[in-house]
């Protein structure tokens, strides 16, 4: 019973902090220190992964109209617009998705760290605030999805590729490349959850095939609680976000991922 409910709170970290840009890693790396699961490494490192796919199923579910190009409500062009908007998400996922095959084992063995984690918080907070009030007097050339061309896509994509570092935050990462190459927050944001999709199955398809599914049926029920969880706390995480930046900007992320960066570090170095 003690193993579900560190499940649950586990889903519930995931929930958070898959959406908003303030990397899950760093945070589930901390739970990870105070809530250790009485388990196996290798469920562990399949847990961390595909736990994700609860919360990338949010996105499916509260953009599934839009996603879908053969939803008899929409229009050739609306269809074509989806189909497009997938070709765009699949062309910005491949580099992630190579490297991601070619360096898993690597980064695995190299950079999932506390010290790796916390540099990354503290960096990529540092440009949040930085690439903000650098556009604060201007104006988004892309407002809308369907102006993302798909060469601006790719190199959305190739910012995606830096998320395999611990602690960067795939949402992170991408929101700020987004930002940089012109497109408007919402913009941003919306197109980063759709890149979850193949990343997240992609991501987890990866480590069930690498590790198998040989578990414990305390495992998989903890598994189970840990994807239902994140699914339903990434419903409201998202909701919140998408809410939120139509109204502000980006920096109290940033603010908070150099808090976070600090308190990472700190809690590692005392606690050896």
């Amino acid at each position: 019973m003690l193993e579900i409910l560190k499940a649950l709170v586990y889903g519930i970290v995931e929930g958070i902090t898959e959406w908003l840009p303030i990397s899950s890693t760093g945070h589930l790396i901390l739970v990870e220190e105070l809530l250790k699961f009485n388990t196996s490494a290798d469920f562990m490192e399949m847990f961390r992964v595909v736990i994700q796919l609860g919360a990338i199923m949010a996105v499916v579910v509260l953009y599934f109209h839009k996603l879908n190009p053969f939803s008899p409500k929409k229009n050739i062009r609306q269809r074509n617009n989806t189909l497009a908007l997938w070709v765009k998400v699949i062309i910005a996922c491949a580099p992630a998705g190579v490297m991601g095959v070619l360096l898993d084992d690597w980064l695995d063995e190299h950079l999932y760290n506390y010290t790796v984690v916390a540099i990354m918080l503290i960096i990529y907070g540092v440009l949040f605030i930085y690439i903000e009030k650098q556009n604060a007097n201007k104006k988004a050339r892309i407002t809308k999805l369907t102006e993302l061309s798909y060469q601006t896509a790719l190199l959305i994509g190739v910012f995606q590729v830096l998320s395999l570092i611990p602690g960067t935050s795939r949402s992170g990462v991408t929101i700020l490349g987004a930002l940089i190459l012109g497109t408007s927050r919402v913009v941003a944001a919306e197109f980063t959850f759709y890149l979850g999709i193949p990343v997240m199955v992609g991501a987890s398809l990866l480590k069930i095939i690498k590790l198998g599914f040989d578990y414990s049926a305390i495992e998989v029920t903890a598994l189970l609680v840990g994807c239902i969880t994140a699914f339903f706390v990434s419903v409201f995480a998202i909701k919140f976000l998408v809410g939120y930046i139509k109204k502000h900007d980006f920096k109290i992320f940033g603010y908070y991922r150099i808090v976070l960066g600090v308190i990472v570090f700190t809690f590692f170095l005392f606690a050896r």
